[in-house]
């Protein structure tokens, strides 16, 4: 990453409390409004800095969500194959996306995952690029939760390059 990460100030409470704040109109929105809000602070990060600062500063900010979910939703003090469950299962009741495991190492911390129906791109028109830069960072930030050091995370196949589903590799490093 060539952006240089400042503290974050985040904290999970600041999400507030949804259930008072949405009494009508409850914890869900629509897939569009999602990413409505993505991909124009996408677009305003690329034009401000250039396209490759908006991708780091895209999965700066999925990293930090994945420890944050990770640490406040996922069991973790469990077996792999629990966290891994508990994850995929996790992922589909919130809407996220559906999970499915694909190879797993645990001897060199290698795995491949794949994700279909997910938030930021399914259903994209075919751009030839991966735009998941998000979902990168969010994967590693679970992951280095979990296993309690880095991964680096690749998107290898993407709805916007023509792939179904979204494939990426995860790595301990």
């Amino acid at each position: 990453m060539r952006y240089e990460m400042k503290e974050s100030k985040f904290t999970w409470s600041g999400l507030g409390d949804i259930g008072e704040g949405r009494k009508n109109l409850g914890p869900y929105l629509p897939v569009l409004v999602y990413r409505l809000f993505q991909y124009t602070l996408r677009d305003v990060l690329a034009r401000e800095y250039d396209d490759s600062t908006a991708r780091d500063l895209y999965k700066a900010a999925g990293h930090l969500a994945g420890v944050e979910f990770t640490k406040n939703v996922l069991e973790t003090s469990s077996d792999f194959d629990f966290f891994l469950a508990n994850l995929a299962n996790t992922l589909r009741d919130l809407k996220i996306g559906v999970l499915f495991v694909e190879k797993v190492d645990l001897e060199a911390l290698s795995f491949i995952l794949t994700v279909s129906e997910d938030a930021d791109c399914s259903g994209l028109p075919v751009t030839g690029e991966t735009v998941c830069d998000y979902d990168e960072g969010f994967i590693s930030g679970i992951f280095e939760t979990y296993f309690r050091r880095p991964f680096a995370v690749k998107e290898i196949d993407c709805w916007a390059t023509g792939d179904r589903p979204c494939r990426f590799t995860v790595d301990g490093i």
